[in-house]
């Protein structure tokens, strides 16, 4: 009796059930299974560094990726947490240039990696594919955009808000008191201040009930207050533990 086709080929179930790929045809998928690589990181592992060559293009299949850079004097920022279902290394990939952050597995994950030589001849034939990555760097770039305005006009604690709030977004609605996966050292090197500023103002909001703080994780409990602080011009936030009502 003939098996199915994720019998014969579970690799091709996982790229039909992906965001990315949902919309190729069945030999678009057979094609791009023969391209496609799955690969596996323990947490801490090293995906690529800063100045490999941008030769391959990365999917998440499960589990979550950290991308940074460091200057020479050790110092360091986190850019971004990319999690199930998102695309990394797109930039490399498009232009043939060195890579410009480390990638380093968050937490153990799978992912897909795509070579460039069989990647460009894919998606010269596949438009719905090659617009999808049209979007994807418009993304990019309003996402780049809304961190600058982020850095330079806002405080602290809208600066703290957003970031939460575009965390837990990575993470299914019903996921809301669920904590994940990030430490006060992380969240200082993404919001670019010390890890002591973070706690504080995490145990502020935690006094509050708006979020559970737990060894390396986080879990947001009342999102909409979040957005609130999110959204305010500084002049109307006080300093951590201050009266806002939500």
């Amino acid at each position: 009796m003939a098996r199915g086709v994720s019998q014969i080929n579970p690799r091709l179930s996982i790229l039909r059930s992906h965001p990315f790929f949902i919309d190729l045809d069945a030999k678009a998928l057979d094609q791009l299974c023969q391209y496609a690589s799955f690969r596996k990181f323990k947490r801490g592992a090293t995906v690529f560094v800063r100045g490999d060559p941008g030769n391959s293009l990365f999917v998440v299949v499960s589990g979550a990726v950290k991308m940074s850079v460091a200057s020479s004097e050790g110092r360091s920022a986190i850019l971004n947490l990319v999690t199930k279902g998102e695309v990394f290394g797109e930039i490399a990939l498009l232009d043939g240039l060195a890579r410009t952050a480390d990638a380093t597995a968050h937490t153990n994950c799978e992912l897909i990696v795509i070579d460039r030589r069989d990647f460009f001849p894919f998606i010269e034939s596949q438009p719905t594919l090659a617009m999808k990555f049209i979007h994807l760097l418009c993304a990019r770039l309003r996402w780049t955009s809304e961190q600058v305005e982020h850095v330079i006009l806002q405080d602290l604690p809208a600066r703290l808000a957003n970031l939460l709030i575009g965390l837990a977004s990575k993470h299914e609605p019903s996921d809301v008191g669920r904590p994940f996966i990030v430490t006060q050292q992380e969240i200082g090197e993404m919001v670019g201040v010390t890890r002591e500023s973070i706690n504080k103002q995490l145990r502020a909001w935690s006094l509050k009930g708006w979020i559970r703080l737990e060894p390396g994780s986080i879990a947001i409990l009342k999102p909409k207050a979040l957005a609130v602080v999110a959204e305010a011009e500084p002049a109307t936030l006080d300093e951590p533990g201050s009266s806002l009502k939500v």
